[in-house]
C-alpha cells in the first residue's frame, strides 16, 4: 500500500509540475540557445552510439532470419522485407530510444540533480527565474526535435548494416534483398515509428528532468536519481510501446 501511494504522489507531481514547466519564456533568446545547446548535445553526441547499435542490430537480424528460413520454401527476398518492416516498426524506436535513456536521460538527471545540490536552481529563483521551464522545456524541445532523426538514422543504418552482413557474404542476391526493402511497402509504418520516436522522446527527456529536479540529498542520492531515470524511462517506453502499436494497427 505504501508503495502504491508513493507512485500515484510522484505521478500527481508529475502531472502537475507539466503545467510549470510550459509557463511563457522570460527571455526567449535565452531559452532560444539554450534549445539548440541541447540539440547539439543530444545528437551529436549520440550519433557514434546509434550507429554502432544499429548496424549490429541490422546484422544480426538478416543473420537470424536467414537462419530461420534457410532449407523452406518462402522467397530468399523476405528476409529483405521483414528486415526492413521490423526495422521501422520496431527495433529503429524502441532500441533507440531504450538507449538513449541511459546515455541521454542520466545525464539529464545528473545536471540537473547537479544544479539543485549546489543550489543553483535555488539562486536562479531568487532572481525571478521559472526555473522548471528554463531547465526542462528546451530539453523537452530537443529531445523531441532530435530523436526522432536519430531514430531516422538508425532506421536507414540498420536496413544498411543488414545488407553488408547478408549480401557480400552470399546468403542471397543484391537484387533478392533490393526487392524485399521495395515489396510490401506500407507507408503507415513510417508514421508509427515516428510517432513512437517522439512519444518516447518526450518520456525520457520529461521523466529525466524530473528525477534530477526533485532530487534530495547527496551524491548517492543523484547517483540514486540518475538510475531511477533510465529504468523508469525504460519502462514506461516500453509501455507506451505496446500501448501505440495497439492503437496504431488495430
Amino acid at each position: 500500500m505504501l508503495g502504491s501511494n508513493k507512485l500515484f504522489y510522484h505521478l500527481g507531481k508529475f502531472m502537475i509540475w507539466q503545467k510549470v514547466i510550459y509557463k511563457k519564456p522570460e527571455n526567449l533568446r535565452m531559452y532560444y540557445n539554450e534549445t539548440i545547446r541541447q540539440m547539439y548535445d543530444i545528437g551529436i553526441g549520440s550519433i557514434s552510439i546509434v550507429f554502432l547499435i544499429s548496424i549490429f542490430i541490422g546484422a544480426v537480424t538478416s543473420q537470424q532470419f536467414y537462419y530461420q528460413m534457410e532449407g523452406t520454401l518462402i522467397p530468399a527476398y523476405y528476409i529483405g522485407y521483414i528486415v526492413r518492416d521490423m526495422t521501422i516498426i520496431e527495433l529503429a524506436p524502441t532500441i533507440t530510444c531504450l538507449v538513449l535513456a541511459g546515455k541521454v536521460g542520466s545525464n539529464m538527471a545528473a545536471e540537473i540533480g547537479g544544479m539543485r545540490q549546489k543550489e543553483h536552481i535555488d539562486a536562479m529563483e531568487i532572481m525571478g527565474v521559472n526555473t522548471s521551464a528554463y531547465l526542462v522545456q528546451p530539453r523537452l524541445i530537443a529531445a523531441v526535435i532530435v530523436i526522432p532523426i536519430l531514430v531516422t538514422m538508425a532506421a536507414i543504418v540498420g536496413i544498411l548494416g543488414a545488407y553488408l552482413a547478408s549480401v557480400p557474404m552470399g546468403l542471397f542476391s543484391g537484387a533478392d534483398f533490393d526487392r524485399g526493402i521495395r515489396e510490401f511497402f506500407i507507408p503507415h509504418n513510417v508514421t508509427m515509428m515516428y510517432v513512437k520516436a517522439v512519444v518516447f522522446a518526450y518520456i525520457l527527456a520529461s521523466v529525466s528532468c524530473y528525477q534530477g529536479y526533485y532530487v534530495k540529498g547527496g551524491s548517492i542520492e543523484l547517483g540514486e536519481a540518475s538510475t531511477r531515470a533510465v529504468v523508469y524511462s525504460d519502462i514506461l517506453i516500453l509501455v507506451a510501446d505496446y500501448i501505440i502499436a495497439v492503437a496504431l494497427t488495430a
